[in-house]
């Protein structure tokens, strides 16, 4: 085991790969300040002001959800307060190259960002998803898969995001954030964009895309793999960041950290009548002027008698 200290400085020396993801072992709970059952919808809520900047302070009465065009009471509200817990997903497929490196020196600064009690875990993903750092590691220690991880293989980032969404679905926290660090450039998935963003959905969790593309990069395939990765925020109510070469990456990684220590969580209960299994629009509001609100755009209901 070694500490963050003495690693940065040889990291980019070792090349490896992390335990399989069919190894993770449930993580044990931890003490949380929401409890919800199954049947309730959680929306994390980023609120800004016209600078950009984080508003906190903000009361329930002032928010409301409109689900499928109609309001619902507010059963759960939490502010900025409340722990979460995020899985960084790295990206460690060949079209990477020597930007892993950048990622890796990356998810080290958004760990020294989060406070004592967020928890996160780090995963990297080629032509697999291998787990490197459960949420039971420290900030200052990792494992040494942590400073082996090489660029090598195909693209699996669908398979990713659900794997992590999976995890989070299990975790305690009611604050649940998926940060990526890609390239964009899926060519191996079982799973579709489509089956990731609904994975997300249902754990309740923001997707947060950083593209690390190439700057010299810019043909058709890299335009959509770039689309791909906006897509998963926008759709999550996460953000996307363009980084090419991981030029700016450290400070996107900073901006993701203090916006999600800066969140608010609502929760609802959908009408009985809409546990159909479908997609369903949700649009929150906000009474207090000149505030910008960024949320996730609908959630996937689950069917009578299954939760959601």
């Amino acid at each position: 085991m070694r500490t963050f200290a003495a690693n940065l400085i040889i990291f980019a020396a070792f090349a490896g790969i992390g335990h399989s993801l069919s190894a993770v072992a449930h993580a044990q709970d931890k003490e949380e300040t929401i409890r919800v059952d199954s049947s309730v919808v959680l929306v994390g809520v980023s609120v800004t002001d016209r600078a950009g900047k984080a508003v906190t302070g903000i009361k329930k009465s002032e928010f409301s959800i409109l689900d499928n065009g109609v309001v619902r009471p507010l059963s759960i509200f939490a502010a900025e307060s409340t722990p979460f817990a995020a899985i960084i997903l790295v990206d460690t497929s060949g079209s990477m190259g020597d930007r892993v490196s950048v990622a890796r020196g990356a998810a080290i600064a958004f760990l020294d960002r989060t406070r004592v009690e967020d928890v996160v875990a780090i995963y990297s993903f080629d032509s697999a998803v291998k787990l490197i750092s459960d949420f039971d590691r420290t900030r200052m220690e990792q494992p040494e898969s942590f400073f082996k991880m090489k660029a090598d293989g195909m693209t699996v980032l669908n398979d990713a995001i659900v794997a992590a969404a999976n995890v989070l679905n299990g975790r305690p926290e009611k604050r649940r954030a998926i940060v990526v660090l890609s390239d964009g450039a899926d060519t191996r998935s079982k799973n579709t964009a489509e089956r990731a963003i609904k994975a997300a959905s249902d754990a309740g969790a923001n997707i947060y895309t950083v593209d690390l593309s190439s700057i010299d990069d810019n043909g058709i395939e890299v335009m959509r793999a770039r689309s791909a990765l906006r897509n998963f925020a926008e759709k999550s109510g996460g953000t996307f960041v363009a980084s090419p070469n991981g030029s700016t990456v450290r400070e996107a990684f900073r901006v993701i950290a203090e916006e999600l220590g800066n969140q608010y969580t609502l929760g609802f209960e959908p009408d009985e009548r809409a546990l159909d299994g479908k997609f369903h629009p949700i649009e929150v509001r906000i009474s207090r002027p000149g505030l910008t609100i960024r949320s996730r755009k609908g959630y996937y209901a689950g069917k009578r008698g299954s939760g959601l």
